[in-house]
């Protein structure tokens, strides 16, 4: 009984632990995207307001919801897609509003508009976006708003929005130029949340703890491959937008960090396959290996800590050429184990003096060789 009750709290503590880290990861999503909403929410009603206010438009839906349509898809993406959509969307609505006016609405109708707005914009050349957006909105006005009063309003509201949309899209394009810091320091705190659970491990002697650690170190690579894409989104903005021209040369330097950082994720791997191989076979772990492991792992929280402010972590160098002076001057072990645990430490810092803004050749040469 006894120990059902235990079983029972245990089972209790862990659902609790998942419910509050699942509480963290939901709020966390939502600060990210919290610039997006607002953005969003701001442009929509301006468009609202100029369509009705300016313009006399009753109810401007489309002026609102093409701005949203258009913003949401340029926001982290291709400046390039959003006038994709905003093309689309108002090709749509044009014909959605000519074939209203001809044959009005219903089943066939709607089917029928659908595959000829489709197949123009097909025709045209359009991408798949534009494509689907053509008919997703051409199917809108027969189905959401069959007045053929406001027919040519409905297209001026679409324009509108998709308008005004793109406009804050090449003005004021923060999110994109933000992400891949925000990704990158993402990655290396986990790095560091790794390499504190690889050392706790060690010193513990808990196989179940590195096992976990080594499936913690595989789940950062998930992680790092939307690296690549908010690097290209970012170039996309700095390229585009006239207001974040100055901002190229951050945005080229945080793209180039794919390279160390895939590369230490690649080490941080092995260190952790053989911290798990080590406290398998009972391989003795220097004292002095654990603590340089808990070294490094300060250093990726502080590296960490700049991206969160976009800034390259230059600061971080005097550091880390410490911490490979210290690699060299410890006790090889006679461990197999260990000996690679130690050579994976020495290479986790290339790759963070890479992070830092070192070319590979100058971090290599500022690592001793062993004593």
């Amino acid at each position: 009984m006894q120990q059902m009750k235990l079983r029972a709290f245990d089972l209790s503590d862990r659902t609790i632990k998942r419910g509050e880290a699942s509480a963290i990861r939901r709020m966390e999503r939502w600060r990210q995207r919290a610039f997006m909403i607002v953005e969003c929410s701001v442009t929509a009603g301006v468009a609202w307001l100029i369509a009705s206010a300016l313009l006399g438009h009753q109810v401007p839906y489309f002026a609102a919801a093409s701005a949203i349509l258009v913003l949401g898809v340029a926001y982290g993406q291709r400046i390039r897609r959003g006038v994709d959509v905003a093309i689309g969307v108002s090709l749509g609505v044009a014909l959605g509003d000519l074939w209203l006016a001809f044959f009005g609405t219903g089943v066939w109708q709607i089917a029928l508009v659908c595959a000829i707005s489709m197949s123009l914009a097909t025709l045209v050349g359009a991408s798949p976006l534009m494509t689907t957006q053509a008919g997703a909105q051409s199917i809108a006005v027969l189905v959401m708003a069959p007045s053929l009063k406001y027919g040519f309003d409905r297209w001026v509201d679409a324009v509108i929005g998709c308008t005004l949309a793109l406009l804050v899209a090449f003005l004021a394009p923060s999110g994109p130029l933000r992400k891949p810091s925000v990704v990158a320091a993402t990655v290396v705190t986990g790095m560091a949340e790794t390499l504190e659970a690889a050392a706790d491990a060690l010193a513990r002697n808990n196989e179940e703890a590195a096992i976990a650690v080594l499936e913690q170190a595989e789940a950062a690579e998930k992680v790092l491959a939307a690296f690549d894409v908010a690097a290209a989104e970012g170039l996309e903005v700095v390229r585009h937008s006239p207001l974040r021209r100055r901002q190229r040369r951050l945005a080229i330097a945080l793209s180039d960090l794919h390279v160390p950082l895939d590369s230490a994720s690649r080490n941080l791997r092995v260190l952790a396959r053989r911290c798990a191989v080590a406290i398998w076979r009972g391989d003795a772990v220097p004292v002095e290996y654990q603590d340089l492991i808990r070294r490094l792992a300060a250093a990726c929280r502080w590296i960490a800590g700049e991206f969160s402010e976009r800034r390259l972590p230059t600061a971080a160098q005097d550091h880390l050429r410490e911490i490979g002076e210290a690699t060299s001057h410890v006790q090889l072990s006679d461990s197999m184990s260990a000996v690679v645990i130690l050579a994976q430490i020495r290479s986790l810092v290339a790759d963070l003096m890479q992070l830092s803004g070192m070319d590979y050749l100058e971090a290599r040469e500022l690592i001793p060789d062993m004593d």
